[in-house]
């Protein structure tokens, strides 16, 4: 019997959307493909027509959680029309208040990039190109607001964000995520004063 020509595109659909709630609870790498299909109603010729590997599906899946994470970035931006202060410390704000929720796993893209050190690893290439572009984009908005040290400070925030990913995991809702926030508005104040050095 034939089968019918929507059902891979849809059975590729579910098993990414299982994948994505799977590979975020437990992480990547505790998951295999028999619980994917199984739990996805799916067969494991479906998934690799749809996904040549589990690599690739792991690929797929992080493209989509920075889909999402650009989608949380923009809502702020959006808020604070023209003014690159307020939409950084809305996206903190915003994050803080993620990050204390129970159930809460960081990023997907930086704990593939722990967990695939390989350089070469589809997932861990997806991790590095959307951890760029978020710097770059720091970069763009410190610059906008007259930082006095603007690359100094975009990597500052950088690492004050992927510090709330690993800590919320860490600590729960009482962690120093809370602190997300105060300390983005601190740092933000202390790259404003003064005059103008070279980078």
């Amino acid at each position: 019997m034939a089968r019918n020509p929507v059902e891979t595109p849809k059975a590729a659909e579910r098993i990414l959307t299982t994948a994505n709630e799977l590979f975020y609870r437990e992480g990547t790498r505790a998951i295999g493909v028999d619980e994917i299909v199984s739990r996805a109603g799916a067969t494991k010729p479906t998934l690799y027509r749809a996904f040549p590997s589990k690599d690739h599906l792991i690929a797929a899946y992080l493209e989509g959680q920075g889909e999402g994470f650009w989608g949380y970035f923009e809502a702020a931006v959006q808020r604070h029309p023209d003014d690159p202060k307020a939409q950084i410390l809305a996206f903190f704000e915003d994050l803080e208040q993620r990050a204390t929720k129970p159930g809460y796993r960081g990023c997907a893209l930086t704990n593939a990039a722990v967990e695939y050190p390989a350089a070469d690893h589809p997932g861990r290439l997806v991790s590095v190109e959307h951890k760029q572009g978020l710097r770059e984009r720091l970069r763009q908005m410190t610059k906008a607001m007259d930082a006095k040290k603007p690359k100094k400070l975009a990597d500052a925030l950088l690492l004050l964000i992927e510090g709330v990913y690993v800590s919320s995991q860490l600590f729960g809702k009482d962690g120093p995520a809370g602190a997300a926030r105060s300390a983005a508005q601190a740092l933000i104040e202390a790259h404003m004063r003064g005059h103008h050095d070279p980078e």
